[in-house]
């Protein structure tokens, strides 16, 4: 990735565009793993601020976005252990709703609305194996490869676990 070239380089007008390009990205996937808002908030931050600390550390720049979800996932981890929102028992997500786009019509916004809550709710529904496969994959479009360095699972248990995140997804929407 050209971006993390630049950064890797101590191009600093490179550093606005990286956290543009990953805030919204790193947020909405901390949202889905831990599940509150305030805690997705935090973890989008620490996250952030964690991946330009440690820059330098970046071997292969093309793996840039499979190291900052391993970032993500690890700051997530860390979060829902101290987090008074973390649940003490895997369940659906109750009341999450995603900020309808102010430039869609009403009906539209409302459809939106009450889709996007049921995807959530069903993703979120998902054990935490499934899910983080399935936003990594479906979500982010890492490769098999770079979600199973990720998670440090086999390719081979990414495949499993999507196959059966998806199917679990599916059913859950039905």
């Amino acid at each position: 990735m050209e971006l993390a070239r630049r950064l890797s380089a101590g191009d600093q007008s490179a550093l606005e565009e990286f956290v543009k390009l990953f805030q919204r990205k790193v947020f909405q996937y901390s949202y889905l793993m831990c599940g509150q808002r305030e805690d997705a908030e935090e973890v989008a931050q620490e996250t952030l601020l964690n991946v330009v600390k440690n820059f330098t550390q970046l071997r292969q720049p093309e793996q840039v976005r499979a190291w900052v979800f391993h970032i993500a996932k690890n700051v997530c981890i860390l979060k829902r252990r101290k987090s008074i929102f973390a649940p003490t028992e895997e369940g659906p997500l109750e009341g999450a709703q995603e900020v309808p786009d102010s430039a869609a019509l009403p009906d539209l916004q409302a459809i939106a609305a009450e889709s996007s809550e049921r995807l959530h709710q069903a993703i979120r529904s998902l054990p935490d194996s499934y899910r983080a496969v399935l936003l990594l994959r479906d979500l982010e479009e890492l490769s098999t490869e770079e979600t199973a360095d990720v998670l440090g699972i086999t390719t081979d248990s990414v495949k499993t676990r999507l196959h059966r995140a998806r199917v679990a997804l599916r059913e859950q929407l039905r």
